[in-house]
């Protein structure tokens, strides 16, 4: 296992370095000069020379891209542009409210969907069954924003149960909870409806293998039979869902911080791209990317553990 880790390790570093060059070429080829955005239009040619002088833009190419890794290597993530303040302090605020969404949303993703996608195929073709498929399809035709505004609508404005924006305080565990329920359901039950259909379509084609049979043949119970054979092999489709859904989630908290008007790394990337903030758009397009590349990882890791034969 050990030797598993380290090779899916060093495999996830090229593709890591790949993206940040990709990150780094795409913000420099945007259209307009980023000192005059910072600037304006109206700025003197002078102060735009300095500034881009100070943000080491007249610098050749490659020897930005060398500063640009070196810094990284340092995690230092620059100053914006607009604010001048380190970027790294604004990400440090905001990082924990995009990290408790998004591993909320796939914790109810998770939770909710696998079960109801196996028990959808051990019922298959009864009442539940239908009824699983039915609520699944419409899950999936829902956009998260709208199921989110929906949301807010019963649960925030119509019941007054749960707050309709803001993120609650960390510090304050009720609080934090209170305001993390809403986003976080707008997201997991659209996971979840997925990840039932892909649940239910796995199981089915298990469930009708010979070892399943056998194992039913040697008067194992049910729900040993379900659990302890049927659902493990069916498992590798399943994590490989819930890896992708997991990085379609960190892209849908966009969406959803600004729905909610709650902080997060989504919300503060939609300020710098209305703000022309290059260097914290850069910034927080690497911690996605370090995001991505780390569910992959973790994706292929369990992969290994799930299926001994991965591993060799």
């Amino acid at each position: 296992m050990a030797r598993y880790i380290i090779q899916r390790l060093l495999s996830s570093i090229p593709v890591f370095l790949a993206v940040l060059t990709i990150i780094f070429l795409v913000v420099r080829v945007l259209p307009g000069d980023p000192a005059t955005a910072a600037l304006g239009d109206y700025a003197s040619k002078s102060a735009v020379e300095a500034l881009r002088t100070k943000m080491g833009l007249d610098k050749p190419l490659p020897i930005q891209y060398l500063d640009f890794m070196l810094a990284l290597a340092r995690g230092d993530l620059g100053k914006s542009m607009i604010r001048g303040t380190p970027i790294i302090n604004e990400v440090l605020q905001v990082l924990p409210y995009t990290l408790e969404l998004t591993f909320a949303g796939i914790l109810i993703g998770v939770l909710l969907g696998i079960p109801l996608g196996v028990y959808a195929a051990v019922k298959r073709n009864q009442l539940a069954d239908y009824v699983g498929r039915i609520i699944s399809l419409a899950g999936l035709s829902v956009p998260a924003f709208y199921l989110g505004i929906l949301l807010m609508l019963l649960f925030a404005i119509a019941l007054q149960w749960l707050p309709a924006v803001g993120g609650g305080e960390i510090g304050d565990p009720v609080d934090n909870l209170t305001h993390l329920v809403l986003p976080a359901l707008t997201l997991g039950l659209v996971m979840t409806a997925s990840v039932a259909r892909l649940a239910r379509s796995a199981m089915l084609n298990v469930l009708s293998q010979d070892y399943v049979r056998t194992a039913r043949g040697k008067g194992l119970a049910e729900t040993a039979v379900i659990l302890g054979h049927a659902l493990r092999s069916a498992l590798i489709p399943i994590v490989s869902l819930i890896g992708i859904w997991a990085i379609s989630l960190i892209g849908d908290s966009v969406t959803t911080e600004v729905i909610f008007a709650r902080p997060g790394l989504g919300k503060m990337m939609v300020g710098a791209i209305l703000q022309r903030d290059y260097t914290a758009l850069q910034s927080i397009m690497v911690i996605y990317t370090g995001f991505v590349v780390i569910i992959n990882l973790s994706a292929d890791l369990i992969y290994g553990v799930v299926d001994p034969r991965i591993r060799h």
